[in-house]
């Protein structure tokens, strides 16, 4: 990590591949919310927001009053923010405060305070969790969802899947879904940008300007015609990034939870 981080801070980017890419797994089925959300917290009151990212930029500090408390910023896959944690949050969850840790954070958007006056403040931000984001598939997932097209089953697939299975034996449910799938073609509306020629005030010179304009087109969807669902009940398998990746190389359909 700290190798990616000097390559960043000389190139700009992340050359040899982006650090969360081992964590994508995490970051798509467990935080629900980009970075960039928390620039308009008006939008998420009484709403849980998580994120995956890097830590960086900690700031270990104490007030006036003796209390501790933490400036840090999260980075995302191209988002950015800067937390601050104060009181018991911040005894709670400072240890998860260092640098170039991988890191997941759910919070909970609140209303903000209301002053002597009766005016209401700002949203502000109440941390839920804080842990490593290498301890959320453990943590958190439940159930493998398994799903098939009937017209796809084969047989070698399915011996692959019952040995990827006998060698990643945990206490997670296995589900399968066997689904009938057919094609459908529907009209969707579409805007399409149409050039208009306009004069200018003196009538002399012209300019193309572009006016969107919805246009109906067909396009190509998959219809569920009948599912079947599945629930294992002796197999049990624990779910990780492996697992999952091997998934992905049998091009599985998954999901999880």
């Amino acid at each position: 990590m700290e190798k990616l981080a000097k390559e960043r801070e000389v190139v700009g980017i992340y050359i040899s591949g982006h650090p969360l890419d081992d964590y994508k797994f995490e970051m798509k089925y467990f935080c629900n919310a980009k970075l960039e959300a928390l620039k308009s917290l008006e939008q998420h009151v009484n709403k849980n927001l998580s994120f995956g990212g890097i830590i960086s930029n900690v700031q270990h500090k104490v007030a006036k009053n003796g209390k501790g408390w933490a400036s840090f910023v999260l980075e995302g896959y191209d988002e950015s923010y800067e937390f601050r944690i104060y009181g018991e949050e911040y005894l709670k969850f400072r240890h998860f405060l260092i640098s170039n840790n991988f890191t997941y954070i759910k919070v909970m958007v609140r209303e903000g305070w209301v002053n002597a006056e009766g005016k209401k403040g700002e949203p502000r931000l109440q941390f839920v969790t804080i842990q490593y984001l290498q301890d959320v598939l453990p943590s958190f997932a439940k159930k493998l969802i398994i799903q098939f097209n009937v017209a796809e089953l084969q047989e070698n697939l399915l011996e692959s899947l019952q040995n990827l299975f006998a060698g990643n034996r945990g206490d997670h449910t296995i589900q399968f879904e066997v689904m009938e799938l057919e094609k459908v073609r529907k009209q969707v509306e579409v805007a399409t940008d149409i050039p208009i020629i306009q004069e200018n005030t003196d009538g002399e010179d012209v300019e193309m300007i572009s006016v969107p304009e919805p246009v109906v087109t067909d396009v190509e969807d998959i219809k569920v015609i009948t599912k079947l669902t599945m629930p294992s009940r002796k197999v049990k398998i624990k779910i990780s990034n492996e697992l999952l990746q091997e998934l992905e190389k049998l091009q599985m359909n998954f999901k999880l939870n």
